[in-house]
């Protein structure tokens, strides 16, 4: 029998009362304006990792039946706000994932997201770690390359290993799948990174992993001094990934591109094909000011807070209750 009440106690809601007050606070001390969008639209991510929930509008303008999505982040609609000459902004809001319930994740789940212009990813990666010390009272946060962490923990150059190498490396940490050798590089990599080097960073203190390969940059500019990487970062800390930041890109041509690459990954793992947000690419194409942003998830932020060892503390009402 389903229960009708909360797996929050009330001490939890109330921990959650003060953390978005402290973030509205931190964010107004730094004139960051709250801004707020739908979170339905007509275009969606086309990550092959990423799903959306969707639904038919039946009475659009058109006077056709319309798919509408629900964000997965509200991202773009914060750019074309950015776009419009708004400066720097943040959100908190609700966002949507079609992927299951776990520990660490709700498929309906709070998310702040902000972008600070003049910024690139090393002046907003200082200013997360204040948010942090702000938020979880932690130390000082550390960095490292992508390349760093895998030379680090695995002893392989993520940015030139070939595929003999990857495949090693997984066999020598008992990362048992099925046909490894059909997956992507990004995917090895991935696969090592949260096997091999998730679990021994960020313990004591938030861990900021930046300069990704380019082929993982999904809106981040390619980095100037090495293209090889792309100017985007991750912070970790007490088995979390709290938080995923680019040094944005601004280019809509590249970026019509990046989508459409995403498409084809789409077709060729038998993935439904996602439309292109053009709203999105229509601002971009007006210009996009100079900018970095992030997206934190505030549900880990509050677990790590209150000290939860599941997401279903922190959320009054799971996808199972709600």
């Amino acid at each position: 029998m389903k229960s009708w009440q909360p797996t929050t106690t009330h001490e939890a809601r109330v921990a959650r009362a003060e953390l978005l007050r402290n973030i509205r606070e931190f964010f107004y001390a730094r004139n960051v304006l709250e801004v707020d969008t739908p979170l339905l639209s007509n275009g969606t991510v086309t990550d092959e990792h990423l799903d959306a929930f969707d639904t038919e509008f039946n009475f659009a303008q058109s006077g056709e039946p319309t798919r509408l999505y629900l964000q997965t982040s509200p991202e773009y609609a914060m750019k074309r706000l950015l776009c419009a000459h708004s400066g720097s902004i943040y959100q908190i809001c609700k966002a949507f994932r079609h992927e299951g319930e776990g520990r660490w994740h709700n498929p309906e789940f709070t998310m702040l997201e902000w972008y600070r212009l003049g910024f690139d990813h090393f002046a907003l990666m200082d200013e997360v770690d204040a948010l942090l010390q702000e938020t979880l009272a932690t130390s000082p946060a550390d960095k490292m390359t992508y390349q760093q962490a895998f030379q680090t923990y695995l002893n392989i150059d993520p940015l030139s290993a070939d595929d003999n190498v990857l495949l090693k490396a997984m066999e020598q940490q008992n990362i048992d799948i099925h046909a490894p050798q059909s997956l992507s590089d990004d995917s090895k990599l991935q696969l090592l990174f949260s096997y091999a080097i998730e679990p021994k960073i960020g313990i004591d203190k938030p861990c900021f992993i930046y300069n990704f390969p380019a082929s993982q940059a999904a809106l981040a500019k390619l980095s100037a001094t090495d293209e090889r990487v792309a100017e985007r970062f991750e912070v970790y800390f007490r088995g979390a990934e709290l938080a995923n930041g680019f040094n944005e890109l601004s280019a809509a041509s590249e970026q019509r591109q990046r989508f459409e690459t995403d498409n084809e990954k789409r077709r060729a793992a038998n993935l439904p094909v996602k439309p292109i947000d053009e709203n999105f690419l229509s601002a971009l194409d007006a210009g996009l000011p100079s900018c970095a942003g992030v997206a934190l998830g505030i549900d880990r932020l509050l677990m790590l807070k209150t000290n939860a060892k599941h997401i279903q503390e922190v959320i009054n009402f799971t996808v199972s209750r709600a």
